[in-house]
């Protein structure tokens, strides 16, 4: 970039091993108090579903519930929108200390909520509207704390530092599923219903005030530090991006639609499908997916240093294909087995792939954009390829073995988003050894 010198260059884009550490927890905390919260709807929406949406069908209730658990990644891109350009424009650490904060008033709200016996049709309404809020604010969440992390990690760490938000997200899902798991165990059905699935949002709140505290510590990136000093900071950033960087956007929109289209199968409908069709015990299920999910997030570090070591893309290529081998197998495996073991064995290598279709994905996204607009192309690639195989993917299974009578269909649907993936990387060079763009 004219005016700067090469040293200059190295100095933004390689920052010390103690920041990057710092970056890393404040920004994997943050994505598994944010995916706790998001995720926790999931895993409760076999009970919650006939207290707000009553039907003589019982998958009718858990399909409209799902629909909710869909909506609010209509948001995202809005909030992508909106927390991108305060991140571009203001900073990428105060727009991260307010999406954490919303995020954990939304879920809390959640656990306050009347239901439809109390309340009639005002329950599902307000239902919806907190959750297309708590979509709001997630959509400025991950995109920022993958920035914030790849601006603070040494060049060629980067695949390494920021497995940690990767982690974060994934794991937020195993300890929802936990918590879900212990409050089930210490409730009766009955209290569980009555009022034991509150429990699970509410914890929420203290999570985020311990994120809050990590978060309001951190001092923005050196990066973006420099960027407003020589004041480059641009007006409008979703313009900039879109005009200047549309194939960028296009190719984040189809590698979060592989990595999310295929991981939210694992996260959020493999335990309805268990416990809806195939009739395992709900406690069982909330906590093999625990331990499941658990236990392969200790894969990612290692996606995340093989993508340092031999790049982004052969650790891209290799999750698609995985994916395209055990899709079947893995649902075959559920339909057949009784074991609860089995189960958790699925959980564990299902799960795993998902890490190295992850891991390298945050970093890739990052290196993609210039400084100047690279929290709000991340947010908005990353949100609209959630809103089309993120959210709905729980949604699009239930509705594909409900309308088939096939209990296998869902692979399929995992399929088709690794071959998207699988497209989309054939596209792209690899950047993992270079600068992030200045």
């Amino acid at each position: 970039m004219p005016g700067t010198t090469p040293a200059a260059d190295a100095a933004t884009t390689t920052g010390s091993p103690a920041t990057a550490r710092r970056a890393a927890v404040a920004g994997g905390v943050g994505t598994l108090i944010e995916y706790y919260d998001f995720s926790v709807y999931a895993f409760l929406a076999v009970t919650i579903g006939p207290l707000f949406f009553p039907s003589g069908q019982p998958a009718v209730s858990l399909l409209l519930t799902l629909a909710v658990f869909g909506s609010a990644y209509v948001m995202r891109p809005i909030g992508g929108w909106f927390f991108g350009r305060l991140g571009d424009r203001r900073g990428r650490r105060h727009a991260l200390v307010v999406t954490v904060v919303a995020m954990g008033i939304c879920c809390g709200l959640l656990g306050l909520l009347p239901t439809y016996s109390s309340v009639g049709l005002l329950a599902p309404v307000l239902l919806v509207l907190i959750r297309l809020a708590q979509g709001f604010s997630a959509g400025g969440e991950i995109g920022g704390a993958a920035t914030y992390v790849a601006e603070s990690a040494p060049t060629g760490r980067r695949g390494l530092y920021g497995s940690v938000t990767a982690l974060g997200s994934t794991f937020g899902f195993a300890m929802s599923a936990a918590v879900v798991g212990l409050v089930s165990t210490l409730t009766t059905e009955e209290q569980m219903v009555a009022w034991g699935w509150r429990i699970p949002f509410l914890i929420s709140i203290p999570l985020a005030v311990l994120c809050l505290w990590v978060r309001v510590r951190l001092e923005d990136t050196t990066e973006f530090a420099e960027m407003a000093d020589k004041q480059e900071v641009v007006r409008s950033p979703l313009l900039q991006v879109v005009r200047e960087r549309p194939g960028s956007v296009l190719r984040v929109i189809g590698i979060a639609i592989a990595m999310n289209g295929s991981g939210y199968i694992g996260l959020t409908y493999f335990n309805v499908y268990l416990i809806n069709d195939l009739g395992f015990d709900k406690q069982s299920v909330y906590w093999t997916s625990a331990i499941g999910i658990a236990l392969a997030c200790a894969t990612y570090p290692v996606a995340g240093a093989l993508s340092d070591r031999f790049g982004r893309r052969p650790v891209l290529i290799f999750a698609y294909v995985g994916y395209l081998v055990i899709a079947w197998p893995a649902f075959a495996v559920l339909g057949a087995t009784s074991s609860i073991v089995v189960v958790g064995l699925v959980y564990v290598v299902y799960m795993s792939f998902n890490g190295f279709a992850q891991v390298p994905a945050f970093p890739q996204f990052t290196e993609l954009f210039p400084r100047r607009v690279r929290y709000t192309g991340v947010a908005l690639g990353f949100n609209i390829g959630t809103i089309v195989a993120g959210g709905s993917a729980p949604y699009i299974a239930a509705q594909l073995v409900q309308s088939t009578g096939d209990p296998m269909a869902p692979a399929f649907w995992v399929m088709g988003v690794a071959a998207v993936g699988l497209i989309t990387v054939a596209t792209m060079r690899e950047t993992s050894r270079e600068r992030l763009p200045v």
